[in-house]
């Protein structure tokens, strides 16, 4: 809950029968301070408790003003004592609940717990809970809650947004907005439905304070911010709403930066180190693939570990924070799925193994520790693949216009409602990143989510490029200020909270605690022995590929007759790959070799390194008996996938039998577009090439199907199929990287 607020109860507050003005006139502000403090002492449960300055600012423009207000201090300062002082004090004037928009379901159940244990009746509203909206709304309605957190995706619930928001906006005694630095796509972590605050905002009775806070904002993102939160005012109203900065110094945080060879190294740090810092803490990764396979290899060594991305089930996540959080684990091993909003004040260490991309995220994250310990350990292990994988990331920004023109020419052509699902296979773009520019263009008024999906507004759009290209450049510029914090020769906390502007930097200051500023090292260098043993444990290949099951749907829109299961006589058995392009170890290799544009290798044989694995895998795949190879042609590594099937087909024992290779009239393949796109294209391209000797020994027999690279797996499933309807008994897929 932050540095001021952990424990205690405070009654629930009499309720006058009108609600008047927060304030009387000519109210004494000392008797509404000692009212605030006696609150928080109720609060926090301490005799001894005392607001800091700026949090009875806040409190007194909230409740004495009724202002907008954007508190912009470090995790840990107390942000969420200013609202739930703010809400008892409203409260007990009448005020309406409070409504607290917050971005995660962690965040959600941290409040919860704080303010009943304060006796603050709060309730949520979210997608896991929906069988007790009704219950929630009618307490709300009862005047039996003092507090109701809703996620920011509700917002934009087409029957939240318009039955139950314009009540909430009309009843509502204070809005909260947390981690706002959402609300502004300049900020680190943007989410479109964060934008839809702004329309809450212009809805909003005049008078209802509003408070946004966060930890993470730039000059930049503040003024933005700012901007958002003046909606609604008299024009010209920016200057009304209050900005409160302070000093975003960590003073237990002790930063440090270790510049290893590689990952094995890496790992080998997290083994020989995590053992000797005290208490629990968090690894962060940067792909779901890493923070397996670090967790993995910790739990092999007999570390109390647990994984934790955005592909873990919302049931194993909760248990995953509470093991954290009773210290039942040495660490979980995360990615930037564990992030805002986590709450165990004694978090001891924080680690990143591989950087994230911008020194606003990295002091985000390491954040989480500290908060009510005297010191906590946080290091950096920068690889040397960092920036590749940013790029990648940064990749899935907003669409090209092109493809946003595509998305809203289909919507105005259906006229009506459009779900996502029947929206995908008549777009290029895939899934999650459409969804995101769906959000952006409702936004914009452009479309509007309805029941049943998405429709055209008819409203004029333009393509605001230069905005887009500016948010690039900005994300670019943050990506280099992460490599100059890695190689800074002067304070990192200094560097840290230069990065976010902070104005209570004062010329030459260093923090006394960081490495640079200490000269000295905490953690172990590992042995021989250590780094042999994690680079055995990266070294190891094979991922299974699991066959498709499904056709997607929508399938006929693109002039495909396929829909439903697949036929068990039709599809593809379960496969291999080497490794998981975003994986540790061979990933490495993998994205080199895969790599597109200037680093781009040339065509040629598999490279001698990755010859091995390729043996190892196929070796202890178990497969039986297999009568022959198939080579799946590539128009744009020919040479490489020949080789492949080639060393396959001897490895095995067979002949290569034949191919599936694309049609001689067809287009170059594209691998930037959703599913059904995919596989629409491979579908009219395909085509089996493999001579009347294999045709008639096909029948029957078992076949592996060697192909470069498994990615939406439609290329390996529509070529599984034209050989399962040659007689083909089973075909296993084989590929080198997955991804």
């Amino acid at each position: 809950m932050g540095g001021c607020w952990h424990t205690g109860a405070v009654p629930t507050p009499p309720r006058p029968a009108s609600a008047a003005d927060p304030v009387a006139p000519g109210a004494d502000p000392a008797d509404l301070r000692a009212e605030a403090e006696a609150a928080l002492r109720r609060l926090v449960g301490r005799d001894d408790a005392r607001l800091r300055e700026d949090q009875w600012v806040a409190i007194d423009a909230l409740v004495s003003g009724r202002r907008r207000a954007l508190v912009v201090q470090r995790t840990g300062w107390g942000k969420s004592a200013v609202y739930f002082v703010a809400t008892a004090l409203l409260r007990a004037r009448g005020a309406g609940p409070t409504v607290i928009v917050s971005p995660l379901l962690a965040l959600m159940r941290n409040q919860v717990d704080a303010a009943r244990r304060a006796g603050i009746r709060a309730e949520t509203i979210h997608s896991a809970n929906t069988d007790e909206w009704e219950a929630v709304h009618e307490r709300v309605a009862a005047g039996e809650t003092d507090v109701l957190l809703v996620s920011p995706e509700r917002l934009n619930n087409p029957g939240f947004r318009d039955e139950v928001l314009p009540r909430l906006a009309d009843d509502a005694g204070l809005l909260v907005v947390d981690e706002a630095h959402c609300v502004s796509d300049w900020g680190h972590d943007f989410r479109p439905d964060y934008r839809r605050i702004r329309t809450l905002l212009t809805e909003l009775p005049a008078g209802t304070p509003v408070l946004a806070t966060t930890a993470t904002a730039n000059e930049r993102v503040t003024r933005d911010v700012a901007e958002q939160l003046a909606a609604g005012l008299r024009p010209g109203a920016e200057d009304d709403v209050l900005v409160l900065r302070g000093s975003l110094d960590r003073e237990s945080l002790a930063l440090a930066v270790r510049e290893l060879p590689d990952h094995a190294s890496q790992l080998a740090w997290l083994t020989h180190n995590l053992p000797r810092f005290d208490g629990s803490g968090i690894v962060y990764c940067l792909t779901v693939a890493a923070a397996e396979q670090v967790a993995a290899h910790l739990r092999s060594v007999g570390l109390p570990v647990r994984a934790y991305t955005g592909q873990t089930e919302p049931a194993e996540r909760l248990e995953c924070e509470q093991d954290l959080l009773d210290n039942r684990v040495k660490a979980l091993v995360a990615t930037s799925a564990l992030g805002m909003g986590f709450d165990k004040p004694d978090l001891a260490f924080v680690v990143h193994l591989g950087a994230p991309a911008s020194p606003i995220a990295y002091y985000q994250q390491v954040g989480r520790a500290g908060r009510a310990t005297a010191r906590a350990d946080v290091v950096l292990l920068p690889g040397r693949d960092d920036r590749a994988i940013w790029d990648w990331f940064a990749s899935m920004a907003f669409p090209p216009e092109r493809d946003v023109r595509e998305t809203l020419a289909v919507l105005e052509q259906d006229g009506g409602a459009v779900s996502t699902a029947a929206l995908e296979p008549r777009v290029s773009l895939r899934r999650g990143r459409l969804e995101t520019m769906l959000k952006v263009l409702d936004v914009d008024g452009a479309v509007q989510r309805v029941r049943g999906g998405w429709r055209s507004t008819g409203e004029a759009w333009s393509y605001d490029a230069e905005r887009y290209a500016r948010v690039a450049a900005t994300r670019d510029a943050e990506a280099r200020s992460m490599l100059d914090y890695v190689a800074t020769p002067g304070c990192r906390m200094a560097f840290l909270r230069a990065a976010l502007d902070d104005a209570a930097l004062e010329p030459g200051w260093t923090c006394g605690r960081c490495d640079r500023c200490t000269g000295a090292t905490h953690d172990a260098v590992p042995d021989d022995r250590e780094v042999a043993a994690a680079r055995g444990a990266l070294s190891v290949p094979g991922v299974e590929l699991t066959p498709r099951r499904q056709w997607p749907s929508g399938m006929g829109a693109l002039g495909v007759p396929l829909a439903g299961r697949i036929a068990a006589d039709e599809g593809a058995a379960p496969g291999r790959a080497v490794a998981r392009l975003d994986a540790l170890g061979w990933g490495g290799a993998l994205r080199a070799l895969f790599a597109v544009g200037p680093e781009a290798p040339p065509d040629g044989p598999v490279p001698p390194a990755l010859r091995a694995p390729v043996t190892e895998v196929l070796d202890a795949w178990g497969l039986g008996h297999v009568d022959g190879v198939v080579v799946l042609r590539s128009a744009s590594r020919p040479l490489l996938v020949e080789s492949l099937a080639a060393g396959v087909a001897r490895r095995l024992g067979v002949p290569v039998v034949g191919a599936v290779a694309p049609a001689p009239d067809a287009g170059a393949p594209r691998h930037d577009v959703n599913s059904a796109q995919r596989l629409a294209d491979v579908h009219r391209r395909l085509e089996l090439d493999l001579g009347p000797a294999a045709l008639s020994g096909l029948p029957g027999r078992t076949v592996v199907l060697v192909d470069d690279r498994y990615d939406t797996g439609w290329t390996a499933t529509v070529a599984a199929r034209l050989l399962r309807q040659a007689g083909a008994a089973a075909v296993h897929p084989f590929a080198l990287a997955v991804g």
